[in-house]
């Protein structure tokens, strides 16, 4: 588990969700290594193995400069795997010497290098990892499980509220907890792919439209009301989870960790908006108001947070 300061929060880029072309990838993280004040910086893809042909040349360019510029890199594996090739990917990535996001559970014998046994696993595993928000951490029975497995950082779902997560926190200290505070919230994933079906396209040949909607596609209801947003088989929120929690809240219930989701939006303004937040130079209202500012796919919301549907909005931390 990599050092943090007794009283400092440290800040997280996940995963792209969407997908990128490598041009794109390769540009939006040269400025996150020259130019983000984050730690901690996640790659990978996690929501279609499709898309991984496209993606997989750039990172070898990516992570080295990532790591150049003085950011810990960490792997992060598929939250889906379906196919042969694509269990193999999640295996590969698990035997990596660097920090691993496992995102599936079928990742955890190969991190380890052990095997499932027929009951309880057969002993007790060693190599550390970060449990990612697909894990779908809801209590602290789950939270212990995982701190055994070696999870060393634990990023819950993003619909756990902050006093859940905190209680957690408190409750397993070999674990730093990371919350999810920016971004398009996950919500699901689905076997279907939602961007073939509008084009009129099969799963198997999808022409991998979503590239076209590079923060995910808006989905209204009906009545013309802003309700989720489709990248193809994974559905999120239609709005920005933009949880802005003061220091103080943060420290006294053990939760060391921000999590940013990346958007089309100058993320490195988003990451010194947060930086400004969690050294306590920045109020919590001051920072909603500077990221409302932003050119956002959504509006502002942080109802899952505060044990609230999703889509509302709480100013208070």
């Amino acid at each position: 588990m990599s050092e943090i300061a007794p009283t400092e929060i440290a800040l997280t880029l996940g995963p792209v969700f969407f997908h990128w072309p490598p041009d794109r990838l390769l540009d939006f993280y040269r400025r996150i290594a020259d130019e983000a004040p984050i730690e901690r910086v996640h790659v990978g893809e996690v929501v279609c193995g499709k898309r991984m042909p496209f993606s997989d040349a750039a990172w070898p360019a990516v992570i080295e400069r990532l790591e150049r510029g003085g950011k810990q890199v960490v792997l992060s594996t598929l939250a889906a795997p379906v196919s042969v090739r694509e269990r193999k990917s999640v295996e590969d990535l698990c035997g990596d010497e660097r920090l691993v996001e496992i995102n599936d559970v079928s990742g955890l014998p190969s991190r380890s290098g052990k095997a499932f046994a027929t009951g309880p696993f057969v002993s007790v595993y060693n190599e550390t990892f970060v449990a990612g928000p697909f894990l779908n951490v809801y209590n602290e029975a789950s939270a212990k499980f995982l701190v055994e497995l070696g999870a060393r950082t634990i990023c819950p779902p993003v619909e756990l509220s902050f006093a859940a997560i905190g209680a957690m926190s408190l409750k397993c200290p070999e674990a730093q907890f990371e919350i999810f505070a920016f971004g398009r919230p996950p919500l699901a994933l689905s076997g279907r792919c939602y961007h073939a079906r509008i084009h009129g396209l099969h799963k198997d040949s999808c022409q991998f439209t979503c590239e076209r909607d590079p923060d995910g596609l808006a989905v209204d209801t009906l009545d013309d009301r802003q309700f989720l947003a489709v990248n193809g088989v994974q559905t999120l929120s239609n709005q920005v989870q933009a949880f802005c929690p003061a220091p103080d809240a943060l420290a006294s219930r053990g939760i060391r960790r921000l999590r940013l989701s990346p958007q089309t939006c100058d993320m490195v303004e988003v990451a010194r908006i947060y930086r400004g937040l969690a050294d306590g130079k920045e109020e919590p209202e001051d920072a909603r108001f500077a990221l409302s500012c932003l050119d956002l796919p959504g509006t502002l919301v942080d109802g899952y947070a505060h044990a609230r549907p999703g889509w509302q909005v709480t100013v208070t931390a």
